[in-house]
């Protein structure tokens, strides 16, 4: 069936399934939901001079600025990214603007810094913006920005240890960088007071806990904590109190269940409740500081719905003034002005996504801004309720309902939307997909089941381990049976949206409960839980404990064992469900993998699968087109399946995008890392490989400077491990005296048949590191300074030898233009260890001069799947030997390249 419906077969589904679809509101187009809002995301200056605020430029959603008692028309450009921009602040000065930026959704941001008052460059209408982080592969972020120095702000990078922010003091003025703490403690979080100085660092224990742990002046950090809380409870720095000594925290340890606000003090270890619920209902929720005094003036706590609770008379006199002054509906308080004269207020509802008012607390004056979506018909909303029902195991699940307008709800067709995360919850307010599918004629139900935040520890650590199989699925199940037993849902017309681990819920539902669900969409879900945690980004390493903890450990046979049982992948031939699955293909945290996989099982038993891929996405659709596209999609598949209305066509852009992003599951290969059968196919032969030895010249080049290694050397020799013929592959250099004159060594036991390794070890100065490797998994044991440390990686999939011995491995391969292979390697590096997965490609033939002589050479490109770090290859026609290399630097090295020449030969 295609995707996109046409003509009299949508009418007859419509008028077959919605026999009281005259009754129900127009059919809107999808552009009212899900295009981009005419303004959005405003910010007043700090100065009050400006309001800055997110509006399309050339189509993308850019900052804008104008004058704040100019009108909008003379509002211009301040940014012209190709990417939405999805975060922008002010300078505490208000001088410069700053923002936010990835590259296709891979989330490694990057801070940019704009003049407003700066020339306009003619090729792009905006200023000149200047990115203050420019390593590519590295995350930044943005720990402080303090009001006290208004030209500074403090910020983390990644670029030595993609798994450890390290800290520097950023100048706005000049970009320059002053590094402050170069973070080898695993600290996963800092909190800076309100004069930008690092006083407290918090990290993740072994066994998940946090601590809470004291910097001193010098930014040395003291190993005894002032807090801690275990990995079943929560406890976290808000921000510090203006008197400089005490901090602000938000715990439930001990024997609470629902999260406090306290005052805490590191230097006494004393702790001072300053609030908690008054109700008694859920999680401590939001606090609002004074940016003139920095006092708390403001708690939210948010149950049902959001409840505002002011901290002295002024705040109290301005919320009862705009309650009395303003629509229904509930509001917040947003930017304001560093005296608090002017504050922005939102105003929404359900029905309504926003409008925005500029409040002038000294005139009383409240200006309407603008409302995000004008176009969008309030009156053809439907409404969403707060409701409750019993999970079979007795536990209360709370969500939210919403049914579509002028219509029974009387036997709908119905689309559960469990929300991502899973450690999150879903709110009341507007909501576009609920609305969006209300509007087609679905009840939308949005379960927080348990393992969702802000009802307290007990319920969200109810979740633990309890996904697929488990409790948490099955409030999601009981969810529908609810409706079905309130003579809501038609149970013949039941279907299950959602993204990431809600994505994740969609697979599950169809693989464990196949008879319940008539139609489901997974976008961005994970399908294998152990391929799932073995992918996260470095960046997440502070998590894994926790991960392990509430999910499974894939590093036990129990765990393992649990995890397996609980990945709709390993139980795809029980799927008798039409499945829609969506994935951006540059997504960090749930890699491509995951999608390709589930497709792939269903592929290869012949059960239709329809697949988007959009290349230029993450965890998510940002683009406006993409955003399009994929709900022409989702809408035409669940008219299909699930007999609710649908719009007829999309402009010809969208269809084209369309067009662009279905992926054709005939063509969809397991790569991403790759699978065990596609590493198997590998025709490597090391019984070609005979001793050798080479020499190269070698020479790496970061930020300018070149610097050149002595004596490189590689030897090949044919040897034995464990009685059983094997290649030993040995590469030595020693480091120029500039960087200390240590010799470096890396050994590599491979086996002479298939070229699987079998031991390594690396060597450099004092320090050295150990593998041993099997079939599922590598021991390791790093050693420096008189000290060890033994750890183990699991495998779950074929991996060959990597660095040297892969460049001599890939010369055994079948080397003629066009040739592809895929394959796995074992990163031991501390920080990143892991597996990689790489492609290579022989491009072409190609003479290349180096100093041992001029040789005809295969080009091989070998391009790593989730980062830059790429090498080209040059191997002698002839002899298949490694004649020169050129190799992108990791990002935690600086970046750069290295290259390598070949000088003498003793094949």
């Amino acid at each position: 069936m295609p995707i996109l419906f046409r003509g009299a077969l949508l009418l007859a589904l419509v008028a077959t399934a919605l026999p009281a679809a005259a009754q129900l509101p127009p059919l809107l187009d999808r552009e009212v939901f899900f295009g981009d809002p005419e303004i959005t995301n405003s910010q007043v200056s700090p100065d009050g001079q400006y309001l800055t605020f997110l509006k399309p430029y050339n189509d993308v959603l850019n900052v804008w600025v104008k004058g704040i008692d100019e009108p909008f028309d003379a509002a211009r450009p301040l940014t012209a990214d190709e990417r939405p921009v999805p975060g922008y602040f002010w300078s505490e000065d208000s001088r410069y603007l700053l923002y936010v930026q990835d590259k296709g959704g891979d989330e490694n941001y990057h801070v940019y810094t704009v003049n407003p008052s700066g020339e306009t460059d003619p090729a792009t209408g905006v200023p000149m913006a200047r990115d203050l982080t420019p390593v590519d592969g590295v995350r930044a972020f943005i720990y402080s920005v303090p009001q006290r120095t208004p030209n500074e702000i403090i910020v983390g990078l990644n670029g030595r240890d993609p798994a450890w922010h390290d800290v520097y003091r950023l100048n706005l003025e000049t970009g320059e960088r002053e590094l402050l703490i170069e973070n080898t403690e695993r600290i996963a979080g800092w909190e800076m007071d309100l004069n930008g100085n690092v006083r407290l660092a918090l990290r993740t224990t072994n066994d998940g806990s946090t601590e809470i742990l004291r910097v001193a002046e010098d930014l040395s950090i003291d190993s005894t904590p002032v807090y801690t809380c275990s990995v079943y409870e929560s406890c976290g720095t808000l921000r510090y109190h203006q008197d400089g000594r005490r901090v602000y925290m938000v715990t439930n340890k001990g024997d609470r269940d629902l999260t406090e606000l306290v005052l805490f003090d590191p230097a006494t270890g004393e702790e001072e409740l300053v609030e908690r619920d008054p109700e008694g209902e859920v999680d401590f929720g939001q606090a609002i500081f004074s940016d003139a005094t920095d006092e708390l003036v403001l708690t939210a706590y948010t149950g049902d719905r959001t409840r505002l609770y002011p901290k002295n008379d002024a705040i109290a006199a301005d919320l009862d003034y705009l309650r009395a002054n303003l629509p229904e509906g509930e509001f917040s308080l947003g930017s304001s002005t560093n005296d608090e004269r002017l504050v922005k207020v939102t105003l929404y509802r359900d029905v309504d996504p926003g409008t925005v008012y500029l409040f002038n607390r000294d005139t009383r004056e409240i200006e309407k801004l603008y409302t995000s979506r004008p176009d969008l018909p309030t009156e053809h909303m439907a409404s969403m309720q707060a409701i409750r029902y019993t999970a079979r195991d007795g536990l209360e699940i709370p969500a939210y309902l919403t049914l579509p307008k002028g219509v029974e709800p009387k036997n709908l067709p119905v689309v559960i939307n469990p929300h991502g995360g899973p450690w999150a919850r879903d709110t009341w307010g507007y909501d576009a997909f609920a609305q969006f599918l209300a509007n087609r004629g679905y009840a939308v139900l949005q379960p927080n089941f348990r393992a969702s935040t802000g009802y307290g520890k007990a319920f969200l650590n109810a979740g633990n381990k309890e996904w697929g199989t488990g409790a948490m699925q099955h409030d999601i199940t009981d969810g529908v049976q609810y409706l079905i037993d309130q003579g809501i849902a038609d149970p013949e017309r039941v279907g299950i949206m959602g993204g990431s681990y809600g994505g994740y819920a969609a697979l599950a539902g169809v693989t464990f409960t196949p008879d319940l669900y008539a139609a489901s969409v997974s976008i961005v879900g994970p399908s294998n839980l152990i391929t799932l945690l073995e992918s996260i980004p470095p960046y997440w390493e502070a998590g894994r404990v926790m991960f392990h903890e509430r999910m499974g450990n894939p590093e036990t046979e129990a765990g393992r064992a649990q995890l397996e049982a609980q990945s709709p992948l390993n139980f795809a031939d029980r799927i008798t469900t039409p499945l829609l699955v969506i994935q951006g293909a540059n997504d960090p945290r749930v890699k491509q993998r995951e999608s390709d996989q589930i497709v792939v099982a269903l592929r290869d038993r012949n059960y239709p699968v329809q697949y988007l891929v959009a290349p230029d996405e993450g965890h998510g659709f940002r683009g406006e087109e993409n955003r399009m596209a994929m709900f022409v999609a989702v809408e035409g598949f669940l008219a299909e399946h699930l007999g609710g209305r649908a719009q007829e066509g999309a402009p010809e852009a969208i269809e084209a995008k369309l067009i662009d992003i279905t992926v054709d599951p005939a063509t969809v290969v397991v790569t991403d890392p790759m699978g065990a059968s596609d590493m198997d196919a590998l025709p490597f032969d090391g019984s070609k490989i005979k001793s050798a030895t080479m020499s190269y010249d070698i020479a790496f080049e970061v930020q300018g400077q070149q610097v050149a290694l002595q004596n490189p050397s590689r030897t090949v020799a044919e040897v034995e491990h464990n009685g059983q013929p094997a290649l030993a592959i040995v590469d030595r250099a020693t480091l120029p005296p500039m960087m200390g004159n240590v010799t470096m060594v890396d050994s590599f036991v491979v086996a002479r048949g298939d070229f699987k390794p079998l031991h390594r070890k690396l060597q450099q100065g004092p320090g050295s590191i150990m593998l041993t490797y099997t079939d599922s998994e590598v021991q390791g044991e790093m050693s420096q300074g008189g000290q060890s440390m033994p750890f183990t990686s699991a495998l779950d999939l074929p991996i060959i030898a990597d660095n040297h011995a892969l460049e001599v491995g890939l010369s055994t391969l079948p080397l003629i233009e066009g040739y592809s292979a895929s394959f796995a390697t074992y990163n031991p590096m501390p920080g990143q260890q892991g597996v990689n997965t790489y492609t290579m490609t022989v491009t072409g033939m190609e003479e290349v001069t180096v100093p041992a002589g001029t040789y005809q050479t295969y080009v091989v490109e070998v391009d790593r799947a989730d980062s830059n770090e790429d090498s080209t290859l040059y191997l002698d026609s002839e002899t298949k030997m490694l004649v020169k290399s050129m190799s992108t630097m990791p990002a935690q090295m600086g970046g750069g390249t290295i290259t390598a020449e070949l000088n003498g030969s003793g094949m």
